[in-house]
């Protein structure tokens, strides 16, 4: 233990403590902008810094260790007027147009200049040519380089917590920026579009492309029928932006402010999850068959989910040997909006053509993959537009609706119900689970046997979890997988599935079934998800996410009685050639990319 002193305070703090952990021990707040929970220390944007008494110049808090007898002062003279001047020299460079920034309110380096009244800049303004400086190329993230205060933190992000590497350093001193390869436009390089760099940049530099004002003029039109569904954790998560605790559940609510923004039909993305559930499972089945009995060279195991945009763009950029490897399955918010410009219309005898769709998704790479070519099976656009949990509580606070004191309504019908296994996509291994959940059960009759049908092993929030599951007393039609070990892994965040994929390229690990996310906890901390988020945010909106598994009445895909009807009056059957139009795609489509 370490012995020191801040503001004249004795604490005593574990050896490795940084001075900025220790202080908020004290409940000294330090302001910071390169720091971030999720990466490693920087120390290059200085606003931390403190006094050490008997140090020649401050230091920065969060990439200095205590030592024993040290005495910090965070807030003399000489510390208020360093970062004083750190953050004027910070606007300095910064395209400071706050009224017309999306991140107006919400920026921590305009909050840092309110807190310490910043006037007018006492160093030269920079920059004259802002909408140079704009990159609106990408469908899903708009980068301002104007509004970049090289804190890094993108940088980071991308290279430690997604192992992407597609914005890096380039430049030096006043001519530093934040780069794409070869300052090439963010649609031309590998970015994944999975948004967690906007999750940790402090200002309006990287934000996502805003689809609200498309949506508004979608419902005002009298001559469409506008449709929406919500992505599983969004209702975890919207209440943070809205007036919440982090980890409260707001469904209900949710559901009564979509209608009273005016969407014709409010919808569950969880009701194709559960469709997503039997589409994939049977396909995991009937690869396993094809293996196993058949002795088929040509079908390639492990299985590895398809959910995920920015996991799509990553294995096609990285690993497109293993394209082929993918399911075959759209996502749910793909399935759901092919099927809402068929299904739907015919049940609704509604004419496509004046279905709008909409989704409201937890990750930013969803309006990347609305816009992908194959992502028209329906003969429409089948997503018109996707708003994420962002965009939707600036649209409830634009309609000036109480969020907190609405009452609870319930999703319109025809793919409106869901159950518990379609709420677990939203956390990182929520899709193996549901899908172990139905797939063990067709296989032997039985249920999973896991308590509750909770199975632990594949819940947490451990980077690549692995699990195995034997299955014995198989039905008929399934014995050739009595005895079978079925073994099975998940990944979060793309620097764990590459970590994964390596294992399966060397011969190191030999898995039938893989689920990987591209952000960390999966969908709910996804890049369109409330700022801030970090690890024990993330965590308490996994335990509401599980919280309404366990409340749902069913808590099995196959159990769903919409899906049960969807496949008598329409789809036929799991695989079918009709599911097969709609709601698959085939590899070589993806490799476009």
């Amino acid at each position: 233990m370490i012995n020191l002193k801040i503001n004249g305070l004795d604490l005593k703090v574990d050896k490795g403590t940084t001075i900025l952990e220790a202080a908020k021990k004290l409940n000294f707040r330090i302001p910071t902008l390169c720091h971030h929970q999720d990466l490693c220390v920087a120390g290059n944007c200085r606003v931390c810094v403190v006094e050490q008494v008997g140090s020649r110049t401050l230091v920065a808090s969060c990439a200095t260790p205590v030592t024993e007898g040290m005495e910090i002062n965070t807030n003399s003279l000489s510390v208020r007027t360093a970062r004083k001047h750190i953050i004027e020299l910070l606007l300095s460079e910064h395209n400071a147009d706050c009224t017309k920034c999306y991140k107006n309110g919400q920026c921590e380096l305009q909050s840092l200049a309110n807190e310490y009244s910043v006037g007018d800049h006492i160093f030269l303004d920079l920059i004259t040519d802002y909408k140079s400086m704009i990159d609106i190329s990408s469908p899903s993230i708009m980068k301002d380089d104007s509004k970049c205060i090289r804190c890094l933190r993108c940088v980071r992000t991308c290279e430690e917590l997604q192992g992407v590497h597609a914005l890096a350093v380039a430049r030096k001193g006043s001519e530093q920026k934040i780069s794409s390869f070869l300052n090439k436009p963010m649609d031309e390089v590998v970015c994944t579009n999975c948004g967690q760099c906007i999750n940790r940049c402090p200002t309006g530099a990287l934000v996502e492309r805003n689809n609200i004002e498309d949506v508004w003029n979608a419902i005002s039109d009298p001559e469409m029928h506008v449709v929406v569904q919500t992505a599983p954790a969004v209702r975890v998560a919207l209440g943070e932006a809205l007036g919440f605790e982090a980890g409260q559940r707001v469904t209900g609510k949710m559901v009564s402010a979509l209608k009273r923004l005016g969407f014709n039909s409010v919808l569950d993305t969880d009701f194709t999850a559960d469709l997503t559930i039997l589409e994939e499972g049977t396909e995991l089945l009937t690869r396993l068959k094809h293996v196993l009995v058949d002795n088929r060279t040509d079908v390639a195991l492990p299985l590895t989910t398809s959910c995920s945009p920015g996991w799509i763009k990553f294995i096609e950029h990285i690993y497109p040997d293993f394209l082929k490897n993918v399911s075959s399955c759209k996502s749910p918010q793909q399935m759901f909006g092919a099927l809402v410009k068929t299904y739907y219309a015919q049940k609704r005898k509604i004419d496509p053509k004046t279905i709008v769709s909409v989704s409201i998704m937890p990750c930013t790479a969803k309006k990347f993959e609305a816009n992908r070519p194959e992502m028209r099976s329906s003969g429409f656009k089948d997503v018109d537009f996707v708003l994420t949990t962002r965009e939707l509580a600036r649209m409830i606070r634009q309609a000036g609706i109480d969020f907190e004191r609405l009452e609870d309504s319930n999703y319109d019908s025809i793919m409106g119900e869901s159950t518990g296994a379609g709420v677990i996509f939203g956390a990182t291994g929520g899709v193996m689970e549901a899908a172990l959940r139905t797939a063990y059960e067709i296989v032997t009759g039985r249920e999973v046997p896991f308590e509750n049908l909770n199975i632990t092993p594949v819940r947490g929030m451990k980077g690549v979890k692995e699990a195995a599951i034997k299955i014995e007393g198989c039905v008929d039609e399934w014995k050739f997988l009595e005895g079978v070990e079925l073994k099975c892994a998940i990944a979060h965040g793309l620097v764990n599935a590459r970590e994964i994929m390596n294992r399966v390229k060397t011969g190191k690990a030999k898995y039938h079934f893989i689920e990987i996310m591209a952000c960390p906890g999966g969908c709910l901390g996804g890049g369109g998800q409330p700022i801030p988020t970090n690890a024990v945010i993330r965590a308490k909106r996994a335990r509401a996410i599980y919280e309404e598994d366990m409340g749902k009445p069913k808590r099995k895909s196959h159990e769903n009685t919409e899906v049960i009807r969807i496949y008598k009056d329409f789809l036929g059957s799991p695989n079918s050639k009709k599911s097969h139009e709609l709601l698959h795609t085939h590899y070589t489509e993806r490799s476009r990319y």
